[in-house]
């Protein structure tokens, strides 16, 4: 009823052939997601620094520097010298969001360090959009509470 395969399989020699291309295997992924994320941190962490110095940012900074150099085997990260906001408000809520994303990846990745680095971070730059004056805290959910819960007006 139907014809025999005739010749080898799309997918026999596609899976015999690994050569052709580098592979990596999930653990330098992760490797490469974090330390870019942590990277990401670290140029928010800069430029918030530029705009209000502060021991702990320069602290905070240090530490990040040195996870990113960690991850990236020996490569120093670049560093940003001028802040590009002068509002300090959107940069701390872009750093406590790219510290959760190092935070995620950290822990599917076991990595300690890296987490407890993430979860600093992300308790500073809460608490400082918590203190600022006039920052929204998180997002104000759409419409009125009567539209969301779905009660009739």
């Amino acid at each position: 009823m139907y014809e025999p395969i005739r010749g080898k399989s799309v997918h026999s020699t596609m899976a015999g052939t690994t050569s052709d291309f580098p592979h990596r295997s999930r653990e330098e992924e992760l490797d490469i997601q974090l330390a870019g994320h942590l990277a990401a941190l670290l140029a928010v962490t800069d430029e918030l620094r530029t705009l209000a110095p502060e021991a702990g940012l320069d602290a905070a900074a240090e530490r990040l520097a040195a996870q990113v150099t960690r991850l990236r085997g020996g490569r120093a990260p670049v560093r940003a010298s001028v802040a590009a906001v002068t509002d300090p408000g959107p940069l701390h809520r872009r750093a406590h969001a790219l510290a959760g994303r190092a935070l995620v990846v950290a822990a599917s990745r076991a990595d300690t360090a890296a987490a407890i680095l993430a979860a600093e971070r992300m308790d500073a730059h809460a608490a400082a959009q918590a203190t600022a004056p006039g920052e929204p805290h998180g997002r104000e959910p759409r419409g009125n509470a009567q539209e969301l819960s779905g009660a009739a007006q």
